[in-house]
């Protein structure tokens, strides 16, 4: 007798579909996974019998053969443990072979028998829903799976507690889709004193999605300000909120397996590599880019990354997905992020103070901001330089607007947006418009056409510049609530092209 459970294989935040073949024939003990299984899927034969032995029962004296199909498809994890061992029971006929006919199985199986929480249920309960399936998850992993919708979910907390169920003798309680309600702390730009050009033009940046540039000396607060971006983007959509939970979920990030509606905030040191960044390893796994996805991706001291790991950044910042090549796996994840980056001008920080300055000005600057490839600066929408404070200015009281009057105005140019763009399918903001919806939103009268030739002449703008301009006066105009872009949201829109001009 062959035995048939279901499960799934996960190639990037897609959830393939896996048989797991189990046959029990006479011949010399022996236990045999097939099926290009990796070490810890090998491993599971270990745990599949401590498991069994811990409930009472025991491996037949038999040649066992386990084959995952397709065979020619990478299996990878610890989730095969669960769907293992029940086709064992099937083939044992321990268990009936219907009472599991129509599930997905996938958990991890500890020594003593419990069932342990494993990475992906969530994208496997949206295949499972597709296909008109049920799901076997774990316990832990049951809030997370309930999200899919028009399912019906099993979440034993051990193998013995699953088998009764199946067996008729106890009835598990479905379990309920959870939501990390918890008060999000976020850092409020009261405690910025000073800097007001760069408070515009972080609020047209989350008003717009757009990506953002900040220059200036040590201590001028361009950290400061990138850790208050979260405190004014509005709360993520439900369609994003699944997006970025899939994510999490493959890469084993959700806090306690609940889903949140927070924007990913990611901050990765100047050290990480480009596999780091963009997704990659034996295994493939997403990267900083995909785990900030409809979130922000904050990099600090920018010219000190490598330069190879920024220069990767520049397909992602274009269509919105990141593809990881490999020699034995494809993978395509989304990484559609707000990338906000923060630099000083020079090695030495203070190319514009004589006093401060090292002797090597302007080379240093020169050399110090080489590092970041201009195609890479051009994707960037705003450029702002963030001067030192004054002693005036930190003498000030604290400003009385804060983060909760600037979130207000961007929720609503936000859903204008929104608005706007609702026959549009991946677009929610300015920073995603592209080709005829693009020309269609930003028609420009005669005196901001001529505008704005002039300052493509005189800037040499490459035409994604151009059309960057025409997104971030789209979005200027949608803070004032504007239903056409005139020469004041244009003018603004185009000073946020401006780079530093080294002496």
């Amino acid at each position: 007798m062959v035995a048939h459970i279901g499960t799934v294989a996960f190639l990037g935040i897609e959830a393939r579909l896996v048989d797991v073949q189990v046959h029990v024939a006479s011949g010399l003990p022996s236990f045999t996974i097939v099926g290009l299984p990796d070490k810890a899927v090998a491993e599971s034969r270990e745990r599949v019998r401590s498991a069994l032995s811990a409930i009472g029962l025991a491996l037949p004296p038999k040649r066992i053969t386990v084959n995952l199909a397709p065979a020619d498809l990478p299996k990878e994890g610890s989730h095969f443990d669960l769907p293992i061992a029940l086709g064992i029971l099937v083939a044992m006929e321990a268990l009936p072979s219907d009472t599991l006919e129509g599930y997905l199985v996938l958990g991890e199986l500890g020594l003593d028998g419990r069932i342990q929480a494993v990475p992906g249920v969530l994208p496997a309960a949206l295949t499972a829903s597709g296909e008109d399936l049920g799901l076997i998850c774990p316990a832990e992993n049951g809030g997370e799976a309930a999200w899919a919708q028009n399912i019906d979910i099993i979440a034993p907390e051990n193998l013995l507690a699953l088998i009764n169920h199946l067996k008729g003798q106890q009835q598990l309680t479905p379990p309920e889709a959870v939501i990390d309600d918890t008060p999000a702390f976020h850092l409020d730009l009261k405690d910025i004193k000073g800097q007001e050009s760069a408070k515009r033009a972080l609020e047209v940046a989350a008003a717009g999605g757009h990506n953002i540039c900040m220059t200036g000396p040590p201590g001028s607060g361009k950290s400061m300000l990138a850790a208050r971006l979260p405190g004014i983007l509005p709360p993520m959509s439900a369609a994003e909120v699944l997006e970025s939970s899939m994510i999490d979920s493959i890469a084993g990030n959700l806090t306690d397996h609940n889903i949140s509606r927070k924007r990913p905030f990611r901050n990765p040191h100047h050290s990480a590599s480009m596999a780091a960044l963009t997704g990659g390893g034996l295994k493939a796994r997403p990267g900083e880019v995909s785990l900030a996805h409809h979130g922000v991706l904050f990099l600090d001291e920018l010219p000190e990354f490598q330069r190879v790991a920024l220069d990767s950044l520049r397909q992602p910042l274009e269509t919105g997905e990141v593809v990881v090549a490999r020699a034995n796996k494809h993978v395509t994840y989304p990484a559609r992020f707000q990338l906000v980056a923060a630099m000083n001008p020079c090695r030495c920080g203070h190319l514009d103070d004589p006093a401060l300055a090292c002797s090597r000005v302007p080379k240093c600057a020169i050399d110090y901001q080489s590092k970041v490839s201009g195609p890479l600066m051009d994707r960037i929408d705003i450029h702002i330089e963030v001067p030192a404070v004054s002693a005036n200015d930190l003498a000030l009281p604290c400003a009385s607007e804060g983060s909760e009057e600037v979130a207000r105005r961007v929720a609503k140019a936000r859903k204008i947006q929104q608005q706007r763009y609702a026959h549009l399918e991946g677009v929610s903001s300015n920073a995603e418009v592209d080709g005829e919806a693009l020309e269609a939103v930003c028609a420009l009268d005669d005196e901001c056409r001529e505008i704005l030739m002039r300052a493509v002449e005189m800037m040499k703008l490459t035409a994604r510049g151009y059309h960057r301009v025409l997104r971030v006066a789209r979005t200027i105009a949608d803070l004032d609530g504007a239903e056409n872009i005139n020469k004041i949201h244009l003018s603004e829109a185009i000073s946020f092209r401006q780079k530093r001009q080294m002496r």
